[in-house]
């Protein structure tokens, strides 16, 4: 028998504690492969609680794997807003209870009851639209998502038929939730029309007409989907018929291929070919027509490259005299090779160095440094 928790703070003290155990289930909910070694691995190897869990329903045992209840993967996938299923009985239901509570409000006389079903009325249609915005979210998911990743032509075709009855069903219950708050319900919503029954139906009519606009949208595109898989699927057939024939040797005796393929031109679909011919530079330089058939062609082409380019100004002729200049400088690397032949002290060295010339005591300095 599966234990309940006493109370909210008992509920949420071990979904706090059981966080990341409960997130790691939560990711792998599409597959069933999360094992009970891994999960004890998640709860520091005490196994008390994971029992813990298994005992107040919030996880089953399933052999050596673990899965989560429904009742608390439905709960995050809703607070997510992450779940697959389109569920309109959701809607539906909430839809009834609007019109019981409704009706118990007009047959009430206590004021503090009547409170109760006005709120109950209240929280009816916000969760009639939320529902809705919601379902018609996921529609629009679940429907390019089945598109564009089922493999198999007859099983897209199903899955997109029926999704068009899902968007029927909703428009149908948008309708219903319209047609109460207009016409069905004419003496309550004069009766309990207070300010926030008004901004609360407001809301609602905002919200149920953007939902139908985008299943207007969703509609056109179904149909468009459907039309691709006719197409693709009459392609398939033609395909396959015509693999047949040929498999048979009976391509060209039922078929007028040879007329058809005789009427197309796809050589515009060929890639244009292109043939570089590389002169030589021996001929290049013997023959003076080559430079001007060169510049002819480079001057039909659309897309050379236009460069400007700063030219220096000529060089003076000045420049290009014979004149030399001798400038008169000491060769430190000729001073350095000389003190490196005999073991003298460096200062010594530099300061009685024969420069062939007058060097003043301050350069010799500065040679030492």
């Amino acid at each position: 028998m599966i234990n309940t928790f006493r109370s909210i703070d008992d509920l949420v003290k071990t979904l706090e504690r059981e966080k990341v155990l409960l997130k790691a289930m939560f990711d792998k909910r599409k597959s069933s492969s999360f094992r009970y070694d891994y999960a004890q691995e998640l709860t520091d190897y005490k196994e008390e609680r994971i029992k813990h869990l298994i005992e107040n329903g919030v996880i089953r045992e399933s052999g050596n794997f673990l899965e989560l209840e429904d009742i608390y993967l439905k709960f995050f996938e809703e607070v997510l807003q992450v779940n697959d299923e389109i569920n309109v009985s959701y809607v539906q239901d909430y839809l009834s209870n609007l019109n019981e509570n409704i009706d118990y409000y007009l047959k009430e006389n206590n004021e503090q009851r009547k409170y109760g079903y006005l709120r109950e009325v209240r929280r009816c249609l916000k969760q009639i639209a939320l529902m809705t915005v919601r379902n018609v979210l996921d529609l629009k998911r679940k429907l390019d998502i089945t598109y564009k990743t089922e493999p198999n032509y007859q099983v897209k075709l199903s899955k997109l038929e029926r999704l068009d009855e899902k968007r029927k069903n909703i428009a149908l219950l948008i309708t219903k939730s319209e047609e109460v708050m207009d016409y069905q319900q004419p003496v309550f919503f004069k009766v309990a029309m207070d300010s926030q029954m008004q901004e609360v139906v407001n809301d609602v009519r905002l919200q149920l007409n953007d939902a139908y606009h985008n299943l207007l949208e969703i509609e056109k595109q179904i149909v468009h989907y459907l039309n691709l898989i006719a197409y693709q699927n009459r392609i398939f057939e033609k395909v396959r018929r015509l693999k047949y024939l040929r498999d048979q040797f009976l391509l060209t005796e039922n078929t007028d291929i040879r007329q058809v393929i005789a009427g197309k031109n796809p050589v515009w679909m060929e890639p244009q070919s292109s043939y570089r011919i590389k002169l030589s530079i021996e001929q290049l330089q013997s023959n003076p027509e080559n430079l001007s058939l060169i510049r002819k062609i480079l001057s039909k082409r659309k897309d050379k490259l236009v460069v400007n380019t700063n030219l220096a100004a000529a060089i003076p002729d000045e420049y290009f005299s014979g004149d030399s200049i001798i400038s008169d400088v000491i060769n430190l690397q000729e001073l350095y090779n000389a003190f490196s032949a005999p073991s003298t002290h460096l200062f010594r060295f530099v300061m009685n160095y024969d420069f062939r010339k007058t060097v003043e005591k301050t350069d010799r300095i500065l040679f030492f440094c």
